[in-house]
């Protein structure tokens, strides 16, 4: 086989009978010893480049992540902490706003008040005056009126029996039966 350039495969026929009996080599009495050593001595490189290596780049990674986390958490308590205060700062200016209006409002509605108590005893005064002014008046044309009533109702008296009748009455007759009527 091997002239031939071809690889020869190991079966239990090519394997040496002293191999035959022998224990797994972990398990092997023989080799137990170097495999402590070795297992020692990788165990001490592998903790070596751990501890040395990989472990402070964790660590590293682990720190600046616990800082920036760190970071956020305070920056978000200032900005908290801002929108608090202009929350507060809006409820204030808010609370004045309504304060003010309601201070314009009461003093508008007192120059109102005011101003149309004025104008009602302005326009109280012109009307009393009027009223004043219409009862002269009255007063002057019913006095006229009871001076000429006499002579009306003669006159009036007259008309009515001229057309009654047809002839018309004398004027001494007429201003006697007047008086006569208005002294009852």
């Amino acid at each position: 086989m091997a002239e031939h350039g071809e690889k020869a495969l190991i079966t239990e026929e090519h394997v040496p009978a002293s191999e035959h009996g022998k224990a797994f080599p972990p398990f092997d009495s023989q080799t137990f010893g170097s495999q402590l050593l070795w297992l020692a001595i990788i165990f001490v490189a592998l903790y070596l480049l751990m501890s040395k290596l990989a472990l402070p780049r964790i660590g590293s990674i682990l720190e600046k992540r616990r800082q920036h986390v760190d970071a956020d958490i305070a920056e978000a308590e200032r900005l908290k902490q801002k929108s608090d205060e202009a929350v507060a700062a809006y409820e204030k200016a808010l609370a004045e706003a309504r304060t003010r209006a309601q201070l314009l409002a009461s003093e508008m509605h007192r120059k109102e008040a005011a101003q149309a108590e004025a104008l009602r005893k302005s326009l109280d005064l012109d009307l009393a005056a009027r009223i004043a002014a219409a009862e002269k008046t009255i007063a002057a044309t019913r006095s006229a009126a009871m001076t000429h009533v006499k002579s009306i109702a003669a006159d009036a008296a007259a008309a009515i029996v001229e057309r009654l009748t047809g002839a018309a009455p004398s004027g001494p007759d007429v201003a006697a039966a007047v008086a006569q009527v208005l002294k009852s």
